[in-house]
């Protein structure tokens, strides 16, 4: 069975994908991601036997994952076009690969919870609709845990790696630069958009010890102010093991420095 890479990616802001006359100035600049998402199912060494997307938009009390056979949406997003609430990716979820999660975190003496009413908010739909659009690949949700520590998020990882080898693709869902109302937008995320693609390359245990210490990065909290658009990199990096990370995407939005890193075995798509 092929091992599957894990990867963060910046999924873009709301229903980006299905509202380009209603966001006209972004409209361009969300060309390169589309496309980046767009071919990240080509960049895989296989089909994936599942996937674990870690969103930035579902925190709980403790790791919490989502238990439905037939995940609703979460459209939580506001002010947008009434078509964008009716966006469907109707993957089936996984009972079994949500047992395996908890079971893992156990094991690692991670207490977890599990939801069976939650769906799919756009931190999964928004990105896998446009990497799998036919939806066949069984998706379940994992939520950060709302204490926001980074090494916690990086045990979390560790925890779920074995699970790679089953061929689950992991996916950590936030943004690299979270705060488009920050001052000196330009210049502050190309300095951390620096930092950040330094860590994503070092060597595992430098790249492990950067991410647990990331408000040393220069700008660190104009970038997140609350940082769980960054967690789910913590999550990936940690569910990477001893493999190296690459930048496999990068680019911006409103002059705002964004990318995307693959651990272990993906191309850039």
């Amino acid at each position: 069975m092929t091992t599957m890479p894990t990867i963060y990616l910046p999924h873009g802001g709301g229903p980006w994908p299905w509202t380009p006359a209603f966001t006209p100035a972004l409209a361009a600049d969300y060309v390169p991601l589309r496309a980046y998402l767009e071919g990240l199912s080509r960049a895989l060494p296989g089909r994936p036997t599942g996937a674990i997307v870690i969103s930035a938009h579902w925190e709980e009390r403790l790791p919490t994952v989502l238990t439905s056979e037939r995940p609703p949406m979460v459209y939580d997003y506001q002010g947008f076009p009434a078509e964008t609430y009716s966006v469907r990716w109707n993957a089936p979820g996984s009972p079994r690969l949500a047992a395996q999660v908890r079971q893992l975190l156990s094991a690692a003496g991670i207490e977890s919870a599990e939801d069976p009413r939650r769906g799919f908010d756009h931190g999964t739909f928004v990105p896998m609709k446009l990497a799998f659009p036919g939806a066949e690949i069984p998706t379940i949700q994992l939520s950060l845990d709302a204490g926001y520590d980074p090494a916690r998020h990086l045990a979390i990882g560790r925890a779920l790696s074995s699970l790679r080898a089953q061929g689950v693709l992991i996916i950590g869902s936030g943004m690299s630069w979270e705060d488009f109302r920050a001052r000196d937008l330009v210049r502050r995320s190309s300095a951390f958009d620096e930092w950040f693609r330094h860590a994503a390359s070092a060597p595992p245990e430098t790249r492990d010890q950067m991410l647990a210490n990331w408000t040393e990065a220069p700008h660190a909290r104009a970038a997140h102010p609350h940082e769980e658009h960054l967690l789910p990199m913590m999550v990936a990096a940690g569910a990477a093991g001893s493999d190296s990370g690459h930048v496999a995407w990068t680019g911006s939005l409103m002059g705002i420095r964004l990318s995307a890193v693959h651990f272990g075995q993906a191309s850039a798509g």
